[in-house]
């Protein structure tokens, strides 16, 4: 059950997604599981170019792996305010290790005031937004399961979507020294009023830039 303790992370104030966050999150996702991963497994980031230096946006990538949030980060190269599923923040050790990284609770289901309003505050903020529009893991590439909450967020706070495709981070193909990693960046999508558009766009370019197509 979600209990009270948990509950209170589905609101955050500006003020914490602060230095200290955005340096652990660095030092956990970049350091750590970003040097582990280019020498064990030959992660390679294409299109850093396409990601916009000085102004707020989403990130939304596809969703394969536990380890999907921390690569991102450090392709990206910003700090990452990741939406986690509210059922990792009941256990007190999750909960501790979500609130350093900067994640916040959502229901998956229904998005609530406290969502937008945690991601109002973000925006005022250096750090960007992050979430995954499948909702869960899909290790078959499969894009039928969308939610439509991530275009939506985008339409009420006015900024595009950077659309990230990662292939290779299946646990069952993440061999030490033979397989291969790769993550790439698409440009970023314009907001606009038509969130179905928006939708159609995401999943096409993940498709594309998930095949190797880097000029998306």
């Amino acid at each position: 059950m979600f209990n009270k303790d948990a509950k209170a992370y589905t609101h955050r104030e500006p003020k914490e997604f602060n230095k200290f966050r955005a340096f652990f999150q660095w030092l956990t996702c970049s350091v750590v599981y970003g040097s582990y991963y280019r020498i064990a497994c030959g992660l390679k980031i294409y299109g850093r170019e396409n990601v916009p230096k000085d102004k707020f946006f989403i990130v939304a990538s596809n969703h394969m792996s536990a380890i999907d949030p921390f690569l991102l980060v450090d392709a990206v190269g910003r700090p990452i305010a990741y939406m986690a599923k509210k059922e990792l923040f009941e256990k007190p050790i999750g909960r501790f290790f979500l609130d350093l990284l900067g994640a916040f609770a959502v229901n998956r289901e229904k998005l609530g005031v406290s969502t937008i309003k945690t991601a109002l505050g973000i925006k005022k903020t250096k750090w960007v937004l992050g979430l995954f529009p499948q909702g869960t893991r899909e290790t078959d590439g499969n894009m039928d399961n969308i939610t439509r909450g991530f275009a939506g967020i985008a339409k009420t706070l006015k900024c595009d979507i950077l659309p990230v495709a990662i292939t290779g981070a299946l646990k069952k193909d993440r061999k030490p020294f033979e397989s291969k990693i790769v993550i790439r960046i698409g440009k970023p999508i314009p907001y606009n009023d038509d969130t179905k558009e928006m939708i159609k766009v995401w999943s096409d370019k993940i498709i594309r830039l998930s095949q190797g197509d880097a000029d998306v």
